[in-house]
C-alpha cells in the first residue's frame, strides 16, 4: 500500500469535464432542524473543488453523508456514472472515497504508524501477527511528501497539532482514493506547510484523484481550487468559477451580506499590567521577557514549533518552568499555579479548543463557571440561577447563536463556542486574557465578531496577548508584535512595521 502520489488513479488521460462524484437533492434532519436541504455537489475527474459556507451551512453534515458517517434522509450519490449506496465508512472506502475529518481522529496512546493503519492493519504469519515494521515503512514513505521529520515509530501524543494534522492527510494519501474530501486540512500548519500540501494536491488531480477541499481561508480556497460550491444554511447558493469572483464576492455569498473590514483601533495604554521576565523551560522557550499594557492587544507570531503556546502555557501557571517569573500588578504569581493566576485574574483561551477549553457534553452555564464556581456558591451551595443569570447577560451582549445557555457546549459552531470561553473570563473577572489561536476553525463571519469582541475588551481596559499563526490577524488586532523562533523573541514589530515581510524574517531568525 502506497500513496496515490505513485498510482495514478487512471493511466488514461483525465477527462475533466465528466463527474467524477455527484450528490443530488441531499437533504438531512435532526429533531426536526433541517441541516441540508435538497443539496447538490458535482466534482469532476481530477479537479480539486472547494466547498464553503458558514458554520452550520451544512458543509461537515454534507461530508459526513459522503463518508459513510450519517444517512441522508433523501438523495443520491453517484460515482463515475454508477449510483453507490454509502452507509458506513467502510462502504465510503470500498467506493474510492477518503475522509480528512476537522476533527482529529486519533487514538493517542498508539504510534504514528499504528493510527495511520487503524482498521486496515498490514499482518504477517497467516494474519495472526501485525507487522509494525513494515507498516512503518509505509508510512515513512507517505509522509516523506508531508514531513519527513515525522518518525511513524513514536506515540501520536507526542507530536504538535500541526504534524498530527499532516498524518491524518498521510491516511488519506495511502486508500488510493478516487475522491478525497479534505475538511479543513491546513487549520493548524505554516504558509510552508500549506504550500508543500498544495503541490501534493496539484500531483494528486493531475492523476485523475478528485478534491473536495473545505476551508475558511479563502486564500487557500483560491489557490488550490477551480470551482466551489457555497452553502448557505442548509441549502445552495451557487457554483463559482473562481476565477471570475474573488474572496469578498464568495463571503458575500456565504453570509448573504457585504462584510465590512475594519481597521485596526488602538485603546493600549502606558500602565503595565504582566510583566514576564526571563521566562524559560527547556528547548522550548528561551529567557522570554515582555510587558503587557492595560487596554493592549499583543500578538505573539512565529512558525509552528517557536514557542508561542508554550510561551502561553508558562504565562498561565499551566507548565512548570525552569526559570524566570510572572508578575500581575506588581506581585509575583506562583509558578506552576494556574489557580493562583485565575485568581489574579488571568483567562487563558487554549490553543485547542474541544481538548482544552470546553466540556463538551455539559451545558453553556457549566462551562462558563467552570473557573469561577467560588463566585456562584456560599457555604458550599452553587447557586445555580445565578450562574444561568450571569452566563445570559454575557453571552447576550457577545451575540451567542442560538442564545440558549442550557444546550450542551458541544452543540455549538467553533465561534460560538470561542464566545463562551471568553464568557467564562468575563465571568471570572479576568483582566488579563491570553488568547491562543482565537479564530482557528472559525468562518468568516464569527471571526469578524471575534475582531470585534477583542476591540471592545480592550476598549473595556481588558489587557490581551494574542498569538496566531494568521499574520494578516495579527496585522488586524495587534498593537504590538513579538516573534519567536525557536523558543526565542526574535524581534519586535509596532505601526507600519506589523507586515508579513517583517514578520517572516524575525519567524526565521534563528534558522
Amino acid at each position: 500500500m502506497t500513496a496515490n502520489t505513485n498510482n495514478p488513479v487512471n493511466s488514461e488521460t483525465v477527462d475533466a469535464s465528466v463527474d467524477r462524484l455527484r450528490l443530488d437533492g441531499i437533504s438531512k434532519s435532526f429533531s426536526g432542524h433541517v441541516a441540508l436541504d435538497r443539496v447538490d455537489l458535482h466534482v469532476r475527474a481530477g479537479e480539486v473543488h472547494g466547498l464553503v459556507g458558514e458554520n452550520g451551512a451544512g458543509k461537515s453534515t454534507l461530508l459526513n453523508i459522503l463518508s459513510g458517517v450519517l444517512a441522508a434522509d433523501s438523495g443520491s450519490i453517484t460515482i463515475d456514472g454508477s449510483p453507490v449506496n454509502i452507509n458506513s465508512p467502510l462502504q465510503a472506502r470500498a467506493s474510492g472515497i477518503a475522509m480528512i475529518h476537522q476533527e482529529l481522529q486519533h487514538v493517542p496512546e498508539l504510534s504514528v504508524a499504528q493510527n495511520m493503519f487503524l482498521g486496515r492493519s498490514v499482518t504477517r504469519m497467516g494474519g495472526t501477527i501485525v507487522n509494525r515494521k513494515h507498516q512503518e515503512r509505509i508510512a515513512l514513505e507517505v509522509l516523506a511528501t508531508l514531513d519527513p521529520d515525522i518518525d511513524p515509530s513514536v506515540p501520536i501524543r507526542t507530536l504538535k497539532v500541526a504534524q498530527r494534522q499532516l498524518i491524518e492527510i498521510g491516511r488519506a494519501l495511502m486508500e488510493d482514493a478516487k475522491v478525497i474530501a479534505m475538511d479543513e486540512p491546513t487549520s493548524s500548519l505554516t504558509p510552508a506547510e500549506f504550500l508543500r500540501l498544495a503541490r501534493l494536491i496539484e500531483e494528486l488531480s493531475s492523476q485523475g484523484v478528485s478534491i473536495i477541499y473545505v476551508s475558511h481561508k479563502m486564500n487557500e480556497i483560491f489557490d488550490v481550487c477551480s470551482r466551489a460550491t457555497i452553502l448557505r444554511d442548509g441549502r445552495n447558493i451557487t457554483v463559482a468559477q473562481l476565477a471570475q469572483t474573488n474572496a469578498a464576492g464568495i463571503t458575500a455569498s456565504m453570509v448573504g451580506r457585504d462584510l465590512v473590514e475594519a481597521s485596526h483601533v488602538s485603546h493600549a495604554s502606558t500602565v503595565p499590567v504582566l510583566k514576564v521576565s526571563n521566562l524559560s523551560r527547556g528547548k522550548h522557550v528561551k529567557n522570554a521577557s515582555l510587558t503587557l499594557h492595560k487596554g493592549e492587544v499583543l500578538g505573539i507570531a512565529g512558525l509552528v514549533g517557536a514557542g508561542r503556546t508554550e510561551l502561553l502555557r508558562l504565562i498561565a501557571g499551566i507548565d512548570r518552568p525552569d526559570g524566570g517569573s510572572v508578575q500581575m500588578h506588581g506581585n509575583k504569581i506562583a509558578s506552576n499555579d494556574p489557580r493562583a493566576a485565575i485568581r489574579a485574574g488571568m483567562g487563558l483561551l487554549p490553543e485547542e479548543r474541544k481538548r482544552d477549553g470546553i466540556i463538551r457534553e455539559r451545558p453553556v452555564t457549566s462551562n462558563v463557571a467552570l473557573p469561577s464556581f467560588r463566585f456562584f456558591s456560599r457555604w458550599g451551595l452553587i447557586n445555580r440561577k445565578k450562574i444561568a443569570d450571569t452566563s445570559l447577560q454575557i453571552l447576550r451582549e457577545m451575540n451567542l447563536r442560538p442564545l440558549d445557555i442550557a444546550k450542551p457546549i458541544g452543540t455549538f459552531s467553533g465561534g460560538n463556542q470561542q464566545k463562551v470561553i471568553i464568557g467564562r473570563w468575563l465571568a471570572a473577572s479576568a483582566d488579563i486574557m491570553l488568547f491562543d489561536e482565537p479564530t482557528r476553525g472559525i468562518d468568516v463571519g464569527a471571526k469578524a465578531e471575534i475582531y470585534s469582541l477583542v476591540e471592545k475588551l480592550a476598549a473595556d481596559g481588558k489587557a490581551i496577548i494574542v498569538v496566531s499563526s494568521e499574520m494578516s490577524e495579527l496585522m488586524r488586532l495587534a498593537d504590538r508584535v513579538l516573534v519567536m523562533s525557536e523558543g526565542s523573541i526574535t524581534g519586535e514589530l509596532q505601526g507600519d512595521r506589523i507586515n508579513e515581510s517583517a514578520m517572516l524574517e524575525l519567524a526565521i531568525a534563528n534558522g
